[in-house]
Order: C-alpha cells, then sequence, then structure tokens
C-alpha cells in the first residue's frame, strides 16, 4: 500500500500479525500482504525492531495488523463475513480455518487460531433470507440454526419445502 486507504481495519494480535496476515493472503481470493514494519523503539508490547505492523488486505479489504500484546482479546462484535457461491467453496474456507487451529461455532460463524471471528455465509442462505415469501426464509433460518457449518443442500431443500 503506497498510499494508505481512508479506512483500514486495525486488528489487534497479540504477536502474530504477520502470520495471520500472510495466512489470510494464501487463503482468500483478493488478498495480499504489503509492507511489514519494524518498531523504532522498545514498546509494551514489543522491542525494537520486531514486527510491530503489518499492511495486508483481506479479500480486498484494507487492513492493518498491530502486535499489541495480550492485553485485548478479539470478540464476536466483529467478523469478517465471507459470501461463498457453493458448498466447495464454503468448505474450503471453513476447512482452511477450523483445520489451521480455529473453532468452529453456529450458524456458519468460526474463529481462526488468532481468535478473529468470521462468517463463513453461502450465497443461498442469504438469498433465502431475503426471499420475500417469509415462510421460506423462516423454513430457511430454522435449517440454519441447526448447523455449525452451512450446509447449502440442506438450505435449498428448505427453501423447496
Amino acid at each position: 500500500m503506497n498510499h494508505p486507504a481512508k479506512n483500514t481495519i486495525c486488528l489487534w494480535f497479540d504477536r502474530d500479525a504477520e502470520a495471520a496476515a500472510r495466512f489470510y493472503a494464501a487463503t482468500f481470493p483478493d488478498s495480499s500482504v504489503g509492507a511489514v514494519h519494524r518498531a523504532p523503539a522498545d514498546n509494551p508490547s514489543c522491542k525494537e525492531g520486531e514486527v510491530l505492523t503489518v499492511e495486508f488486505t483481506v479479500m480486498g479489504i484494507p487492513c492493518i495488523g498491530l502486535n499489541g500484546g495480550p492485553v485485548v482479546a478479539h470478540n464476536w462484535a466483529f467478523s469478517f463475513q465471507v459470501a461463498t457461491q457453493d458448498q466447495a467453496e464454503t468448505d474450503r474456507y471453513w476447512n482452511a480455518l477450523i483445520d489451521n487451529g480455529g473453532e468452529a461455532s453456529d450458524c456458519g460463524w468460526c474463529k481462526d487460531k488468532w481468535g478473529l471471528h468470521w462468517q463463513i455465509t453461502p450465497i443461498a442462505l442469504t438469498q433465502a433470507f431475503t426471499n420475500p415469501d417469509r415462510v421460506i426464509a423462516k423454513r430457511a433460518f430454522e435449517a440454519m440454526m441447526t448447523m455449525r457449518k452451512i450446509d447449502v443442500a440442506a438450505i435449498e431443500a428448505a427453501v423447496c419445502g
């Protein structure tokens, strides 16, 4: 990033911002790692010369990873929501996050090994929720409420009744 974006998401990491950024770049399309900045002096979170911030992009979204130390933890109030085309793409992202030290949760939510939260959301699910026929939307919603990773075929079956 030669010229910083006007709005960049700053994500606080204990000490692994660069590893996280490289994982995201390897996992998601339109993602990359930019400049890695080292601390110019000792500070409460790292020593002079250690990685302090990392510029990276996740699916086109500019981010800064800050190695700020263990005093701040990620929570569900912030998440990346990834729209997937089909079950294969859903499985690919979900499994990459979970199999790399992450943790599954309900309704398409999971968190990665750094504690960042993700919603791996098939487009079929979003379309079902926004269906003008509220009976269809309710069936899809109720089906989703029983899931961890979203099952596209089960959502489509719920839509069909």
